[in-house]
């Protein structure tokens, strides 16, 4: 049987590389995963992108990392604006992760007050001046510390500046949140 991709990676002796690659796939992307917007900014540059790659990584200081593709305009906008906000959406709002797959094209963003749209969507800013989604039920400030970088991605880890929540509508924002489950995606980053 011929390759009919490169396959990234060593591929056990006897082996099929394409069946290989293939279930080597599906395990990666069987691995729970949550689905987030984050959003940067650098000077009067501004993105939101659908991320899968987030998790909290220390609790002293308060720490998280993301993981974002090499060549994204979210990946530039890091290098050099330094801050992000990482945005938790409720499993109603499934369709807006789909809106921030590719680099912000419609965005009307009051520099002064971080207020305004971005691809339909209303967003405001806090302490970093990262755009937040308004729809977000809960999110995350973040000052970057760290940067490692990881072949096709880097891994940003920012300190935790500022947080907020939607209010509660009484079964708590950590129920609604959405993950990678909730659709047809694969992979965000």
């Amino acid at each position: 049987m011929t390759t009919s991709h490169e396959v990234d990676g060593p591929v056990p002796t006897g082996r099929d590389p394409d069946v290989y690659d293939r279930l080597r796939r599906r395990v990666l992307w069987s691995m729970p995963s949550g689905l987030y917007v984050v959003g940067t900014r650098a000077h009067r540059r501004r993105n939101l992108m659908t991320i899968s790659w987030a998790t909290q990584v220390a609790t002293s200081p308060k720490l998280v990392g993301i993981g974002v593709e090499s060549a994204a305009v979210t990946h530039e906008l890091l290098d050099a604006g330094r801050v992000f906000a990482l945005n938790l959406l409720p499993r109603a709002q499934r369709a807006v992760v789909r809106r921030f797959a590719k680099p912000v094209t419609e965005s009307s963003v009051d520099d002064d007050t971080g207020v305004g749209v971005m691809q339909g969507e209303p967003v405001h800013v806090a302490t970093t001046g990262a755009p937040i989604l308004d729809c977000a039920v809960s999110w995350l400030d973040c000052e970057l510390r760290h940067v490692l970088a990881l072949g096709s991605h880097s891994w940003f880890v920012g300190e935790v500046v500022d947080c907020g929540e939607a209010p509660a509508d009484g079964q708590g924002p950590e129920s609604a949140v959405l993950g990678m489950q909730d659709t047809r995606m694969s992979y965000g980053g």
